[in-house]
């Protein structure tokens, strides 16, 4: 079996035959231009300053002392989330977050980065496979289905398609996509899309200028995808989402170069928590470390910060779905080799324990896990699997070679919208993920008054077992490439089972 590759995360493009393709650049980076976003950067920053989040006691003003100290030791204040205590700071000062550390008040610091600002891009830009006129021209949909809707094997998958029969989904239903930016004006997105919900975190201060929330040209389409997936309207054109009748809002948690500092995706969560997100998708990891190890500092204060973001959201009503990643990791293993950390300056492999250095935001606490699965239903040959780590399975598709979708369906990857009005495949758990969300919309469409953790027993209850694979050996190469433990309804691969959005919208 070829290996994932590591520095890549959540988003591949697999063409047809291939194994394992070059994953989509979304997360170390997704763009060749080092040029800052408007707003993403504070002009003023000095070249050699990194960010910093400094946590204090939430649901008070940042105390004066802490506010001095961190002047003292080099560091301006760029914002601050005074409802979860975390402060972010910029500092030219290498000594700046062990200086606070001292300051009483001060719970715990870190650098969010170890590049300086702006980060500088470290790779290329993936692309996934558009989909071509004579692919659309050669689409032929039944009555009441959208015309690409015979190419998306994944809805019947977790009965979507039936679930559709009853209910889209309801427009007081909202869900948030943290990611690289919404394509609003898209044909597929425009019917449902929630602009007053959408923002530009990038910089880790809220940016609403109209349209910041957009992916800029050379940005990844990654966002959209997402977006089209979970609620693209079905409207007679293109594709169909997993809720098509339920709202989705962007929410823009990466920089140009593709990375998701802690900054953005904790003024992303507090965003989506005080503007009415019912559900919120996180097809990403949290940049610069894979893995963030509560025995580093640094990192510890990274965890703390967005834990305590992700728990806001989820007190304000949200259900904060995320993808398990793609590099066919144990999650549940005694020991992990992160070869990727950290993926903005230079990376050097470290063996790490998972059970005390955690994928964030998905190993949180309270966040949905999700696994990917192909157009077979068995685990994605890269899907991240672990027992008591992944809460449940959705499509997110797999090389055809390994994962062959039955006719009319002719790709085992996800359509999805792309920028531009344009439809694509791309696979990962970053495609999973979104599924996942749309049947929690669904879910909370049915039962608009459940609590988050209602909608997550529900979501979890009515799951379709799927028993262990086992052997695991995708490839048919006669050499195992995963075990899965545990029971039919609570294993490493599934978890509790393949997401069942019909089941959703009628119980």
């Amino acid at each position: 079996m070829t290996a994932p590759q590591p520095r890549y995360r959540r988003a591949l493009a697999i063409p047809a035959g291939m194994a394992m393709a070059t994953a989509l650049a979304f997360l170390p980076n997704t763009s060749a231009s080092a040029a800052p976003a408007a707003g993403s950067v504070p002009a003023a920053a000095d070249a050699g300053s990194l960010s910093y989040v400094v946590n204090v006691r939430p649901g008070h003003r940042v105390p004066s002392r802490v506010e001095r100290a961190i002047g003292e030791a080099g560091g301006t204040i760029v914002t601050s989330y005074d409802q979860i205590g975390v402060v972010v700071v910029h500092s030219s000062n290498p000594g700046f977050a062990a200086a606070v550390r001292a300051v009483p008040g001060v719970q715990s610091a870190g650098a969010t980065r170890t590049a300086p600002l702006p980060a500088q891009s470290t790779g290329d830009l993936g692309a996934p496979k558009v989909l071509g006129a004579d692919e659309i021209a050669a689409a032929e949909a039944a009555e009441g289905q959208d015309p690409l809707e015979p190419l998306q094997w994944d809805l019947p998958a977790i009965k979507a398609d039936r679930a559709h029969e009853k209910s889209l989904g309801s427009s007081e239903v909202t869900v948030a996509v943290l990611d690289t930016g919404v394509d609003d004006t898209h044909p597929d997105i425009a019917p449902n899309f929630d602009r007053a919900g959408s923002v530009d975190c990038a910089s880790g201060k809220p940016d609403t200028t109209d349209g910041a929330w957009r992916p800029g040209a050379a940005e990844s389409p990654h966002g959209t995808h997402v977006a089209g997936e979970i609620a693209a309207a079905k409207n007679g054109v293109g594709m169909t989402g997993v809720a098509p009748g339920v709202k989705v809002s962007g929410i823009k948690v990466s920089n140009p170069d593709g990375f998701f500092y802690t900054e953005a995706v904790v003024c992303g969560f507090v965003w989506a928590a005080e503007h009415g997100a019912d559900v919120t998708n996180n097809s990403y990891y949290t940049d610069p470390w894979y893995f963030n190890c509560t025995a580093d500092p640094d990192q510890k204060a990274l965890v703390e910060a967005i834990t305590r973001a992700s728990r806001y959201a989820e007190r304000k009503g949200a259900v904060n779905v995320a993808a398990a990643g793609n590099e066919n990791y144990d999650l549940a293993a005694d020991e992990i080799t992160d070869p990727v950390s950290p993926n903005d300056s230079t990376p050097a492999e470290r063996v790490v324990d998972p059970s005390e250095c955690y994928d964030i935001p998905t190993q949180l606490p309270g966040v949905v896990t999700v696994a990917s699965t192909g157009a077979k239903g068995l685990k994605s040959s890269f899907s991240n699997y672990g027992r008591g780590v992944v809460d449940i399975a959705a499509p997110g598709g797999d090389s055809t070679r390994y994962q062959t979708p039955a006719p009319p369906a002719t790709s085992g990857l996800i359509l999805g919208t792309l920028p531009g009005g344009k439809w694509g495949y791309m696979a990962g758990t970053s495609m999973a993920s979104p599924h996942v969300a749309g049947v929690a919309a669904l879910i909370k469409s049915t039962h608009p008054y459940a609590p988050p953790a209602l909608v997550k027993a529900l979501l979890y209850a009515q799951a379709d077992a799927v028993p262990c694979t086992d052997p695991y050996d995708i490839d048919a190469d006669g050499k195992v490439d995963a075990v899965c433990e545990g029971p039919e309804n609570r294993n490493g691969f599934y978890g509790w089972g393949m997401a069942d959005a019909l089941d959703a919208v009628t119980r």
